[in-house]
């Protein structure tokens, strides 16, 4: 980590986001809630559990095809919420609007907000906007948090993987990433390629009804599935091993990613999750996701292991294998 600057590399979910989160915030903020480190904090009462989430999103381009800020702005608070088995209710909106913005373009904003929230069945029930000079922000910037409940039983934590458990991954990765990629560059690409940006609170809930011995889940958004692999890998003190020809990447990212020497393990993706699953209840668990409108593809990837442990091996389809790190860098900035 540089000595004096912040680079864009740190805000890219990988190894320096690490390395910033470890060296200067938790040395200060170290507490029982947020040492987990998960996607929400678990707050426990004498009323039960309280999952509590925050995040801000400075996506370039503000619209993209298949969603824009705002919906990005509501799922990843709603998914985040859902990682660690909570119910989203409310979340907060707050903007920073930078002088000149299109008030038509804040009211589209506003509508698409207002119908992933209604979707989602989550409320917007506080928030703050404030305006700042021209060239003091670029565009529009947003914040949000979220308040859900965890019901009893639940307990989903990246610390939880244990050896012999199966990884499932819910569908195609890196639709996002290449869908804002695509919108921002201008460029052409053959198919139909839209984000996958979505809530996914309903997928979770009939889940954990399926399976409430869940260990864990995620959505690899920032750094992808490859970070987000290793981070419960260290999280939990485990290997994994993961199978390449199970991977779902559609052709048209793959293409993508070869023209460009983008790797799609480490693509954003919005509206995908991982879950570490007890290997007797995989399959019930990939049944059930696989009957969800949002999961249609899912496939268990690979299995935890006791070997190799905070390491992620990759089987290849020519029948190697090599260590997938955590994203040292940023494949292309500014993507969520």
């Amino acid at each position: 980590m540089s000595e004096d600057k912040i680079l864009l590399a740190h805000g890219s979910g990988g190894k320096l986001s690490h390395d910033l989160i470890k060296q200067i915030f938790l040395p200060q903020f170290n507490n029982p809630f947020l040492e987990p480190l998960d996607d929400s904090a678990k707050i426990i009462n004498r009323h039960g559990s309280i999952a509590f989430t925050t995040d801000s999103y400075v996506v370039n381009p503000l619209f993209f095809p298949g969603g824009d800020i705002g919906k990005l702005a509501i799922c990843g608070t709603v998914n985040d919420l859902s990682m660690i088995g909570a119910t989203p209710f409310y979340l907060s909106l707050s903007l920073i609007v930078e002088e000149g913005f299109s008030i038509n373009l804040l009211k589209q904003l506003v509508s698409s907000i207002h119908e992933i929230a209604e979707q989602a069945g989550v409320k917007i029930v506080t928030g703050d906007t404030k305006v700042v000079e021209h060239g003091a922000a670029d565009q529009l910037f947003i914040n949000t948090a979220g308040i859900g409940w965890i019901r009893p039983g639940i307990n989903l934590s990246g610390i939880n993987a244990r050896p012999g458990d199966k990884i499932l991954l819910s569908g195609y990765i890196g639709d996002h990433e290449m869908a804002v990629l695509s919108q921002r560059e201008g460029f052409k690409f053959q198919g139909d390629l839209k984000s996958d940006c979505a809530p996914l609170n309903d997928l979770v809930e009939k889940m954990l009804n399926a399976c409430s011995f869940i260990r864990c889940m995620r959505d690899p958004t920032r750094g992808g599935l490859a970070t987000t692999l290793n981070e419960i890998t260290r999280m939990s003190n485990v290997g994994m091993v993961i199978e390449e020809e199970k991977i779902p990447v559609r052709e048209s990212v793959k293409g993508i990613c070869e023209l460009l020497g983008l790797d799609p393990l480490y693509l954003a993706n919005e509206g995908k999750l991982i879950a570490i699953s007890p290997p007797d209840d995989a399959d019930q668990i990939l049944e059930v996701m696989k009957s969800h409108p949002l999961a249609t593809s899912a496939e268990i990837i690979g299995r935890v292991t006791e070997e190799n442990p905070k390491r992620v091996i990759l089987h290849t389809l020519i029948g190697g294998h090599r260590i997938l790190d955590m994203l040292t860098g940023g494949q292309y900035p500014r993507i969520c």
